[in-house]
């Protein structure tokens, strides 16, 4: 499974590089909120950090401006997916736009019927909202494994980037289901890699080899 690094923090992308997770980045007007920063600027940054596909989300609701902002966004980089939400309008855009060759990123899925009308327009991707669901009482995880069951059944390109994770059992329990890809926040990663018994092992076998008085350099 693929990670995406759901940030709009430069610095974010920039530690977590090195490791090699990163395959590409996510973003939305919320999180271009919180940065601060220029949209534009930021989107251009992560295109040339990343090799990987960078969602860039449109702000219009209707069709037309939203094929302009998607062909806007598209001449930044040619790593660049327009985000699109799943709206009548949204999904227009996609479909022009997937067929001019861009990448598009339909947001906002709640529903396998949803993604198979986002799959029949054309999406590279489709966004389950994993967490959102869970809120509000409903199994979002179920949602992954539908529109997965789905879409192995039919000759669809559409890959299930499983959005909206909270924390790490999202994110195995999205691989377990069978989701190409993971939308995940810096915190998340992070807490992915950490577990009580590997920092004790690692707090022993440093401390017996302190006693032991050699340098392996």
């Amino acid at each position: 499974m693929k990670f995406f690094l759901d940030t709009a923090n430069i610095e974010d992308v920039k530690e977590l590089l090195p490791t090699g997770w990163v395959d590409g980045i996510t973003t939305n007007p919320s999180l271009i909120a919180a940065s601060g920063r220029r949209f534009l600027d930021v989107i251009a940054e992560m295109c040339d950090l990343v090799d990987g596909p960078v969602s860039a989300e449109v702000a219009a609701t209707d069709y037309k401006t939203m094929l302009a902002e998607g062909r806007h966004l598209a001449k930044i980089a040619e790593n660049v997916a327009v985000k699109v939400p799943l709206t009548l309008d949204g999904l227009k855009a996609c479909y022009a736009l997937t067929q001019e060759g861009t990448m598009v990123n339909v947001t906002l899925c709640f529903s396998a019927a949803q993604a198979l009308l986002a799959a029949k327009a054309g999406a590279t991707f489709i966004s389950p909202f994993v967490g959102r669901l869970d809120d509000i009482g409903h199994d979002g995880m179920t949602l992954i494994q539908e529109i997965c069951q789905i879409y192995a059944q039919y000759p669809f390109d559409t890959e299930v980037l499983a959005a909206s994770i909270r924390h790490p059992l999202h994110v195995t329990q999205a691989a377990q289901s069978g989701a190409d890809i993971a939308t995940i926040p810096p915190k998340v990663i992070y807490q992915l890699l950490q577990h009580p018994l590997t920092d004790k092992g690692v707090e022993i076998f440093t401390k017996d080899w302190k006693k032991t008085g050699q340098s392996i350099l």
